[in-house]
């Protein structure tokens, strides 16, 4: 079988290793590459994220037997016309077993908090100045004495939680999908210290984290988004920030960051400009899932579903 392969994805040498002995592999940079001829061959058909596999893609593949993305969300595959189809969709959203021992992205979200909240990058750039003074450099207060509040309450809302409490803080959330949590975002933002976000993308939490509900938050308050940048509206968020309602914020992931041309504009836009400008926002290229050991074992897993969806074995077994 013949698989269509991204460099832009950018997998561990161990893992090309195994895909070349799974399938015939053709490369290109990413999907702007097409070319029918190129398609029409491909039994296996990876999707990065930001490049959407609709109707209109699968009609250009017609021996595509089944998508492969190592992501904890598909929102950049039509599902439902590959369920149509049947062609298998091999990603991480229906691993939650498997990702209970991914933890990298709730541990860059603690990370974030408090780099944020303590200023710890421009602490660094201070002391590396030669300037060994504590005083300009102290947070408003203890996390032992703040309320953090988690939008979303997965895996990821639970583990930052435990974490949270080991602190001292206390904690709630917001999540129409789990029992025992407050009534309403406007209830939680009100509540908290810290808003944090861990709920998942699509068309019915775009914007999500509006300017009403970070208003609501207390002045003083922390803003953390390590899930996705279009949950929250960011002009609200810095237009806050320049008002000192809220005190600092920390983002690993962008609205708009998986567009082809992102990486050229990023540089120029209100995010970068006052994180450039000023210290109490942090900014991150969505490295919360980024160890080693963990694209690692994500691709891994994606390759091995694809591998039994189709029936394979390395192309050096017998059979």
């Amino acid at each position: 079988m013949r698989a269509l392969y991204y460099r832009i994805l950018k997998y561990q040498p161990a893992n090309l290793e195994r895909l070349a002995s799974l399938f015939d592999v053709v490369e290109l940079d990413d999907p702007r590459q097409d070319t029918d001829e190129v398609l029409s061959s491909a039994d296996v058909l990876f999707a990065p994220l930001g490049f959407m596999v609709d109707k209109a893609k699968m009609d250009r593949c017609p021996r595509l037997k089944a998508v492969v993305s190592n992501t904890t969300g598909v929102p950049h595959i039509d599902m439902e016309e590959a369920t149509r189809r049947g062609i298998a969709v091999c990603a991480l959203h229906d691993e939650q077993e498997f990702l209970d021992t991914i933890t990298p992205t709730a541990e860059h979200t603690i990370g974030l908090m408090l780099a944020a909240w303590r200023r710890i990058p421009a602490a660094h750039g201070s002391a590396g100045a030669g300037d060994w003074d504590r005083r300009p450099w102290g947070a408003p207060r203890m996390f032992s004495r703040m309320r953090l509040g988690l939008v979303g309450y997965g895996r990821l809302g639970r583990k930052v939680a435990e974490v949270a409490k080991a602190f001292g803080m206390e904690t709630a959330y917001y999540d129409p999908y789990v029992d025992g949590g407050v009534d309403s975002l406007p209830e939680l933002a009100a509540g908290s210290d810290i808003l944090s976000l861990h709920a998942v993308a699509n068309e019915q939490t775009r914007g999500l984290i509006s300017r009403q509900i970070l208003e609501a938050l207390p002045r003083g308050g922390m803003v953390v988004n390590t899930a996705r940048g279009e949950l929250l509206d960011s002009e609200a968020l810095l237009d806050l920030l320049e008002r000192d309602h809220i005190h600092a914020a920390a983002l690993d992931t962008v609205d708009g960051e998986y567009d082809p041309d992102f990486s050229d504009r990023f540089a120029d836009s209100r995010l970068a400009r006052y994180a450039r400008e000023h210290d109490n926002l942090i900014l991150t290229p969505h490295i919360g899932g980024s160890t080693v050991d963990a694209w690692t074992e994500t691709e891994g897993r994606v390759l091995e579903k694809a591998a039994d969806a189709l029936g394979l074995k390395k192309k050096d077994e017998d059979g």
